[in-house]
């Protein structure tokens, strides 16, 4: 079977001579999470198999100081038991089945270490690395990007902690640091102001916002024109999704990225003449 980036290529002079309007990075959302178990090896594997220019990954510390793939802070929603990962040893959480919840052909899959994400990571592709703990996970994050020898263009640090940000940009300037917001309220009087000052004191380069709030396109130029990238999630509708191209952000994380673009590419074809 053909992977969904021969599909898109071979599609792909079709697409523009149909004039289709190039779309901004398409994200998988915990790796391809809509068929495979989130934040697995599987789901990001089958992201680059879908087509995805980027995945996005959640990232906690262990108690022993290990950087594990996980969303929540315990293990229970995806494991069926739970351990806090900051009170666990990594030799507790690395046994455990983080796929069957999913289907039972993913039995197999374990929680990664920021480590094995990385060696999935296709070249020229890119990586949202989004940290879940305290600022503390800087540290060991660096120390990993470094032994991998990882091209600082490819892995972009994520999180909704203001200090997690100031702390990337002091220890690993090297690479990118956007502050994610739900944008909440944002259409209530001053709030605009109040997460544009966040930005600019957190010395943040993005912004990850959640596409359902009530953001304005007038707001969202003014920070692309100061120089800031602009993520919308999580886009699996495809409304949705034009409505966040429609507002120039450069990122779409999605959930479902090669199905999305399935979408998002479609020519609509003009309706037959009635006789």
């Amino acid at each position: 079977m053909k992977s969904f980036a021969a599909f898109f290529a071979l599609l792909m002079p079709a697409a523009i001579a149909a004039d289709i309007p190039i779309l901004p990075r398409i994200s998988a959302h915990r790796g391809a999470s809509h068929a495979a178990p989130e934040n697995t090896l599987a789901a990001f594997q089958l992201a680059w198999q879908e087509g995805a220019d980027a995945i996005e990954g959640d990232f906690h510390l262990t108690a022993d100081g290990k950087v594990v793939c996980i969303h929540d802070a315990d293990t229970k929603r995806t494991a069926g038991i739970r351990h806090v990962i900051a009170e666990t040893a990594w030799d507790d959480l690395k046994t455990l089945d983080v796929g069957s919840w999913k289907g039972a052909e993913f039995s197999d899959e374990r929680i990664p270490q920021l480590a094995d994400v990385l060696d999935v990571l296709a070249p020229g592709k890119f990586f949202y690395l989004e940290i879940k703990s305290s600022p503390l996970i800087v540290e060991p994050i660096a120390r990993i990007l470094a032994e991998k020898k990882v091209d600082p263009a490819q892995v972009i640090l994520i999180s909704f902690d203001p200090q997690v940000i100031s702390e990337c940009r002091k220890k690993i300037p090297a690479f990118q640091a956007h502050l994610i917001s739900s944008l909440k309220d944002f259409d209530l009087s001053g709030k605009p102001e109040v997460y544009a000052a966040v930005l600019k004191e957190c010395g943040a380069q993005g912004l990850h916002f959640d596409a359902r709030s009530e953001v304005t396109p007038d707001w969202l130029n003014q920070l692309k024109a100061s120089g800031l990238s602009l993520t919308a999630w999580t886009a699996d509708d495809a409304t949705l999704a034009r409505k966040m191209i429609s507002f120039g952000v450069d990122t779409l994380a999605t959930n479902r990225p090669g199905p999305l673009r399935i979408q998002l590419t479609e020519v609509e074809k003009p309706h037959p003449e009635k006789r």
